[in-house]
């Protein structure tokens, strides 16, 4: 946003149409982009994303259930990152 307000509004805009409920609800847009962020190993994506599903009304039960699909595409490193999906202790 400090280089460039009109890419960063733009993008911002784009950002907020795409997770936004549609044909697929937000939520589930937002464990989408979790499970992405786990497997490319980017923690906090990870949580950020984690906290905006449930934010949007995402169980814990999904959210852990997600983890464990990032876990069968991107294995062990997979898992280890997807604990930054949930609250410290």
């Amino acid at each position: 946003m400090q280089r460039d307000p009109q890419f960063g509004g733009t993008y911002q805009a784009l950002r907020q149409r795409i997770l936004s409920d549609g044909a697929i609800p937000a939520k589930y847009k937002l464990l989408m982009g979790m499970v992405t962020d786990t497997i490319a190993a980017h923690p906090d994506g990870v949580r950020s994303l984690a906290d905006n599903a449930r934010a949007a009304g995402a169980s814990e039960a999904e959210i852990t259930e997600a983890v464990e699909l990032a876990y069968l595409y991107g294995g062990t490193a997979a898992l280890v990152m997807g604990v930054n999906a949930f609250p410290a202790g």
